[in-house]
């Protein structure tokens, strides 16, 4: 056997059954062998996007996407893609060619030192030594990916070995790989939780990706019913919990953040997303119940009050239980929770009324409110969203709710653009797979138009693969803004490099003619009337095609206020 087919059979031994990557010298015939062997591969236009997709893929299934790229500028590009899943936690298997190993150190095609630059950026880097210990090396990878907390592995392939023979006597492949096990929390921490939570007077429950990605879905919702509490979802928390649930109080994170006496972490990290847990975001006498399956987490910047190490689906049962255990009356019912949830409902009330003001209007150009508040009536508790840019983003996240757990895909922690359409992509195989019974469920990815331009040629491949998916392209001239086309057209013009403002863009550009190029369906939409007729259209007659609604917006358009913004500080 050789050692591409050998590759594609471990790969499928694993139970992966997509694979995404560019192909080129030495891996063409990796890729056959992986449809040889019954694994689809999605061909990407860029090694970014590919790895993006592949990340996606990882978190939806829970199982390691597997991304493949070519030597040297493949890899490199492909490690934006692993330092994003790898910040964002998600399991993600790239294998990169390399050149031949008798031609290593002369100055080989696209040489390069690719298993130790990888190092700094996955759990497990390495090269098998013969092709006989490939699948010990791919099963270890997709142990490593999975085990502890998820992350990212690369294994390198010289040429000379993807064409090698090995005799299949010597081979032994190993069988899946079953899971890690679901470590429990300390039994005696476990009650100091309870303990300290029936004495909160303002207490909060932060559900953050973690929580998505251990599938503790089921455990925290009968925590949230036993206790009573509010709980706050990250962006891509939203779902384990749904949106419209009476206890969310996502309109008001400002207020829940930063007057909680004691916050309760379900997989949600006290970095920049939630302003490291400190003052004033937090309150100095804050009082943490940290869950995670890192130890090295519990305590990162502020000293937790409890620290719970372990499976987030078996602590969650854990707290469920010694809720029980613990007293009579499973609710916390005080005055001062009385007051608690009066406090966090005019705030949320509020909060969504302003956002309601704004997307009422009919003003032309529209602002981002209403271009929400239009998309919001035809996205159901089935939609995938797909959401990046900067506004785009951040409005979208509190404007289109989600009911389901790992159904919104965004920039995520490390706050990468250019990652909204490889998502897509995975969305829209995953759910042509059938993962999670998802068939027949639609996928939304709605971006900035500077967010768009860092990929955009992928939308070439939703094409070419007949991937349904409905691109939105929320489009106010540049990154966080930009200008007006008469402004841009009278001042700008002749010498845009020295009097355009950095983060100003083609005025009106007309990325919906792109679809027309590769046989999909392009909409411009300037006014509210349009939208509305749009998005009926679109998704009242949905085609086997991807389709790209271009939507023009005031460029001056913005947050109603900072109150959502995740930043800790920005001079825009």
């Amino acid at each position: 056997m050789d050692g591409a087919t050998l590759v594609a059979k471990c790969v499928a031994q694993q139970g992966i059954d997509v694979v995404f990557g560019v192909v080129g010298i030495p891996v063409v015939e990796v890729a056959v062998a992986f449809q040889s062997v019954g694994v689809h591969f999605v061909g990407m236009r860029n090694e970014q996007a590919a790895s993006y997709a592949a990340s996606a893929m990882g978190y939806l299934t829970g199982s390691p996407g597997v991304c493949l790229v070519v030597s040297g500028p493949g890899v490199i590009h492909a490690m934006a893609g692993m330092v994003n899943a790898q910040e964002n936690c998600w399991p993600l298997l790239v294998i990169g060619g390399s050149s031949d190993q008798n031609q290593e150190g002369r100055g080989a095609f696209q040489e390069y030192p690719q298993v130790d630059i990888c190092r700094s950026c996955t759990k497990y880097s390495a090269r098998p030594s013969t092709v006989s210990n490939i699948p010990f090396v791919i099963e270890k990878a997709v142990r490593t990916c999975l085990s502890g907390r998820p992350g990212v592995c690369y294994v390198d392939l010289p040429g000379d070995m993807i064409t090698a023979q090995t005799e299949t006597a010597d081979l032994s492949i190993p069988s899946r790989y079953p899971g890690p096990p679901r470590p429990l929390a300390e039994p005696e921490r476990i009650q100091e939780a309870v303990r300290l939570m029936r004495r909160a007077k303002c207490p909060l429950v932060v559900i953050g990706k973690g929580a998505a990605s251990a599938r503790a879905e089921h455990p925290i919702q009968t925590l949230m019913h036993l206790t009573g509490f509010p709980f706050l979802p990250s962006p891509m928390g939203k779902g384990v919990i749904a949106d419209d649930h009476q206890q969310c109080v996502a309109a008001a994170r400002s207020t829940a953040l930063s007057q909680s006496d004691v916050i309760l972490l379900l997989g949600a990290r006290l970095n920049w997303m939630l302003h490291f847990g400190l003052p004033p975001r937090f309150r100095a006498d804050v009082k943490l119940i940290q869950v995670d399956i890192h130890g090295e987490e519990l305590g990162n910047n502020v000293q937790a009050a409890v620290g719970l190490q372990g499976d987030l689906q078996s602590v969650s049962k854990q707290l469920c239980n010694e809720w029980v255990k613990s007293g009579e009356d499973n609710r916390v019912k005080t005055e001062y929770l009385d007051l608690w949830w009066t406090k966090l409902k005019t705030k949320s009330e509020a909060n969504r009324q302003k956002s309601k003001e704004l997307s009422d209007l009919t003003t032309i150009p529209m602002n981002y409110y209403q271009v929400f508040g239009k998309i919001k009536q035809y996205v159901d508790r089935n939609t995938y969203i797909i959401s990046e840019g900067a506004n785009t983003m951040d409005i979208g996240r509190t404007m289109l709710e989600n009911s389901l757990p790992r159904h919104r895909l965004d920039a995520g922690t490390f706050g990468t653009m250019g990652v909204g359409i490889g998502f897509a992509i995975a969305a829209a195989m995953y759910v042509r797979e059938g993962g999670e019974k998802a068939n027949g469920r639609r996928v939304v990815c709605i971006e900035g138009d500077s967010a768009f331009g860092f990929s955009g040629m992928e939308y070439e491949t939703a094409c070419r693969y007949n991937l349904p998916i409905v691109f939105i392209i929320v489009n106010n001239n540049g990154i966080y803004s930009g200008l007006k086309p008469s402004v841009w057209n009278e001042s700008i013009q002749p010498n845009p490099t020295l009097r355009a403002p950095p983060t100003a863009l083609l005025p009106d550009a007309r990325y919906d003619k792109l679809a027309s190029v590769f046989g999909g369906h392009g909409y411009f939409v300037t006014t509210p009337s349009e939208l509305s007729t749009t998005l009926q259209q679109v998704f009242s007659h949905p085609t086997s095609q991807p389709v790209i609604i271009n939507v023009i917006i005031d460029p001056t358009s913005d947050r109603k206020t900072q109150e959502f913004f995740w930043l800790t500080k920005s001079s825009l």
